[in-house]
């Protein structure tokens, strides 16, 4: 990997008016920068089958938004707003949703000095019953706080954040949630909760554009990874390597992987989150080769994969991991990873991104970077001056060639 990179040098001007506040009308009718190895053009969204290579596989990442945001009060009328970023008890996430009486979340808490001790709560009504959520604060992270639900209704709690909660927008839109956000915030094929950020370039996929897309002959996967309020948190440090990357979890099944092989050279990743993922399963891969186990268990490090040798390409670790899955009957598998990907790393499973535009001075534009090298200012440049919208709700970009 690149030693000594600045933050700074991955920082540019983005006026506000840029940022896309709301969704366009159409979701296929954004603007699409298409980077061609060098060369720079435009279209709409709704025309990327035009300038895929034939034939190439999609991979969508799966994941739902949870309405994660929980508008609380304590007896004294304080409001107090508690954020769900990932269950603790129990851990796992489909278990998590599907719990009913109470449950234990780490948790953002706003407005917190209001809450020094005892149970916040909101009273509710449901199937024509009074019934109540309460909360108690078990243990104080720093930034993060562990949280006690218990409600009296009778759901689940995914049931409980649909009926009381909120989307929760992406904090630089600097405006609350609307209905609008309910369906738009949401990829057209979400399936599983567990995200508390939409994997946005998946957002401009309308379920029109993937029928056409499969017409035309190209394929598509889906993985599923969990994206965590971290995706927003600033590099604080010039030095990126003093970055503590965040850990997001996800899934892969068999014929994923497999799938995956049969179209090497000519995966198509959909959002830095699919990304992360696919990439992921080459540290999996190498793990089975060096440990004859993938360890799941065990969350893939922040640089485990740039200590893969060269000579291990794509191809030699999906069919390790692949092999292992077949062996051992392992029809999917479950973990979590904290890969942060930078100038000098080397993709193995992606060879071509589709991706919104980043925020300055963040770990998804270093990422970018670590696609286009240098060629991201060009790119940047070039929608800044052509009216591209930015951010979550902005236009998309197709990087193309990964020579």
């Amino acid at each position: 990997m690149e030693q000594n990179i600045h933050i700074s040098d991955y920082d540019y001007d983005l006026p506000e008016e840029r940022i896309a506040k709301f969704p366009l009308e159409r979701r296929d009718m954004s603007k699409l920068l298409v980077y061609d190895q060098g060369d720079i053009s435009q279209r709409r969204f709704c025309d990327i089958g035009s300038v895929l290579p034939e034939g190439a596989l999609l991979v969508f990442n799966n994941t739902k938004v949870v309405r994660a945001r929980i508008i609380m009060h304590k007896p004294s009328g304080a409001r107090v707003e508690v954020f769900c970023l990932e269950p603790c008890d129990p851990a796992d996430y489909e278990r998590a949703f599907a719990v009913r009486g109470e449950c234990t979340w780490h948790c953002i808490v706003g407005n917190s000095k209001k809450w020094k001790e005892g149970a916040l709560e909101i009273p509710f009504e449901y199937e024509g019953n009074a019934c109540r959520l309460q909360a108690w604060r078990v243990r104080n992270d720093g930034r993060e706080q562990v949280v006690r639900f218990e409600w009296t209704a009778p759901m689940t709690f995914g049931q409980l954040l649909e009926h009381l909660g909120r989307i929760p927008i992406p904090p630089y839109l600097n405006r609350d949630s609307q209905e609008i956000d309910n369906t738009r915030y949401q990829t057209v094929y979400s399936k599983f909760e567990g995200s508390v950020a939409a994997p946005t370039a998946g957002l401009h996929f309308s379920e029109e554009l993937i029928e056409a897309l499969k017409t035309k002959g190209f394929g598509f996967e889906e993985v599923t990874l969990h994206v965590g309020a971290g995706t927003f948190l600033p590099v604080k440090s010039d030095d990126v390597m003093q970055h503590t990357m965040h850990t997001e979890h996800f899934e892969i099944t068999l014929p994923t992987v497999e799938h995956l092989l049969a179209k090497r050279g000519s995966v198509v990743a959909v959002g830095t989150t699919t990304v992360r993922t696919l990439e992921s399963l080459g540290a999996l891969g190498y793990r089975v080769l060096r440990e004859g186990d993938p360890c799941p268990e065990r969350a893939i490090g922040q640089w485990e994969l740039y200590d893969i040798p060269d000579e291990y390409d794509g191809c030699r670790l999906l069919e390790a991991l692949a092999g292992y899955m077949r062996r051992t009957g392992e029809g999917k598998i479950k973990t979590a990873t904290q890969i942060m990907i930078m100038p000098g790393y080397r993709f193995r499973v992606v060879d071509h991104i589709v991706t919104n535009f980043h925020q300055p001075k963040s770990t998804l534009l270093l990422l970018v970077s670590a696609f286009v090298g240098e060629d991201w200012r060009r790119m940047y440049d070039y929608a800044l001056q052509n009216g591209f919208r930015f951010l979550s709700y902005g236009d998309s970009s197709l990087l193309l060639g990964n020579e």
